[in-house]
């Protein structure tokens, strides 16, 4: 009996061991799911990605609506700032369905494109305005339409949808300003790499019944190179105003 009361012993230190490990771990973003639910990073990216948007871009269109130069430029403002509130409410329902926890304030450098705004008057103000919402715009753009199409989960899938015409319409709204220097927009932030192996693995489910799935690796590299490119153009536009 003797070994056997030793192999008790030793499990239950194990179990105290790990429940004190756990207690000391981090606290995670992201409550557990309902059964059945397949939340992935690129999902989440989605979720995030939407919800600080409105957290910065919604005063930004206040902003904008109260001291921008040009009537079109107040206009839009108020126009995004609003729209932005509907889709803000779209996130956080879908984020609660889903046991999702987004943030609740604008990143550090999203602050600081606020701060620039604040400071900003004239046709200076309306420059900026409308030059970071746009590339900010142009970034989301291509991660919406890459988590649509490879999403598990309806519930992103909706959202995604639903982001996708709000998007196009705050882009094509801003467009309409005579604002936005196209030759300076960041380029398509595929690899070309990465654009090549889906022509290919497209090419691959001719008449086979098959769907091109995109991966998680796919849409973060998406991501990340849209704010490294989409962040060196805009100070590249900027430096010029």
């Amino acid at each position: 009996m003797a070994p056997l009361e030793s192999v008790r012993r030793r499990l239950a230190l194990l179990l105290l061991a790990l429940v004190a490990g756990v207690g000391v771990l981090p606290g995670t973003a992201l409550a557990a799911p309902a059964p059945g639910q397949q939340l992935n990073a690129a999902d989440m990216t989605l979720l995030n990605g939407v919800r600080l948007a409105g957290l910065w871009e919604m005063p930004a269109g206040q902003m904008a609506a109260e001291k921008g130069q040009s009537k079109r430029v107040r206009q839009i403002g108020a126009e995004i700032a609003r729209q932005h509130g509907v889709l803000d409410q779209l996130v956080v329902q879908a984020a609660n369905k889903l046991g999702a926890t987004l943030p609740t304030d604008p990143t550090a450098e999203q602050k600081g494109w606020l701060t620039e705004m604040q400071n900003a008057t004239g046709a200076r103000f309306d420059q900026i305005f409308v030059t970071r919402l746009r590339v900010a715009h142009g970034k989301i753009f291509p991660v919406i339409g890459a988590v649509r199409a490879s999403t598990r989960d309806p519930i992103v899938r909706k959202l995604a949808e639903q982001a996708n015409t709000f998007v196009n319409d705050h882009m094509t709204m801003l467009e309409s300003t005579g604002l936005v220097r196209w030759q300076q927009l960041p380029p398509a932030a595929l690899p070309p790499a990465q654009s090549d192996s889906l022509v290919a693995a497209a090419a691959a489910n001719v008449g086979s019944g098959g769907g091109v799935q995109v991966s998680t690796t796919v849409v973060w590299a998406v991501f990340l190179l849209a704010l490294v490119t989409g962040g060196y153009a805009t100070w590249r536009i900027l430096r010029r105003t």
